[in-house]
């Protein structure tokens, strides 16, 4: 009786097709690499917008400070100047009032030409208008409401200026740093589509490139969330000057 030998003849597997073939992955890469390039440049263009805002609106911040601080003083030298004016117009009333008492009516007279002379050459207007809108229960014109701030509102007027000049350029600042970090992932992402090619297996070289690609996206996302620079208008770089 002979053995009968049986042969199996094994079937090959099928190897797995990659997602994409090598010449896709080196025209996606190329692609990426291209809006890349051109999107970090977008980036570090209004970057540097907001670079020059900042400044602009710093050195505006400043001069506008300096200038509500130089009207502070002056407001201030013209509230002491008229609170001297007043306590000399006292002193001339109540030399009028003594003249009055004793008879001398020429004398009360020339006291009042004084008066009226030394209001018109040492009173500011501010005094003045305070003078005019005192009421019977006042003894002062410095008691009228909202007489101190006459004094200050030039000086307030620039410093809220200043102030508001000062906040732009804080978010101008924040605005850039922003872009800034946009830039280091467009840097990054640029790294990573670079070393796509030294990965010899296809799937490898795809799941660096879905990598790349997922940080691009994100990062361009973020990147339009940013406000543009104030005034920005890209036509006005390409106007006729």
């Amino acid at each position: 009786m002979s053995e009968e030998t049986t042969q199996v003849t094994e079937v090959p597997k099928k190897e797995k097709k990659p997602l994409f073939s090598e010449n896709t992955v080196e025209v996606l890469v190329a692609i990426f690499l291209g809006i890349t390039a051109l999107l970090t440049a977008w980036a570090t263009w209004i970057g540097s917008l907001h670079g020059g805002n900042q400044a602009t609106n710093y050195t505006k911040s400043n001069n506008l400070a300096s200038e509500g601080n130089s009207e502070y003083n002056a407001g201030m030298q013209m509230y002491l100047s008229d609170l001297m004016a007043w306590n000399t117009m006292m002193d001339y009333a109540f030399d009028k009032v003594l003249a009055e008492a004793d008879g001398k009516d020429a004398e009360a007279e020339l006291i009042q030409e004084k008066l009226n002379n030394f209001i018109e050459q040492n009173s500011s207007e501010i005094l003045i208008n305070a003078f005019n809108s005192m009421t019977e229960d006042m003894n002062s014109p410095f008691e009228v409401p909202g007489m101190m701030s006459e004094y200050f509102v030039t000086a307030n007027e620039l410093l809220e200026e200043s102030r508001a000049a000062l906040e732009e350029g804080q978010r101008d600042n924040s605005n850039g740093d922003a872009y800034n970090l946009v830039n280091v992932i467009y840097s990054v992402v640029l790294f990573m589509l670079g070393i796509v090619g030294i990965f010899k297996r296809i799937p490898n070289r795809t799941v660096v490139l879905f990598i790349a690609v997922i940080g691009l996206v994100l990062a361009t996302i973020y990147m339009f969330t940013i406000p543009m620079p104030t005034g920005f208008d890209i036509s006005s770089f390409f106007a006729a000057k």
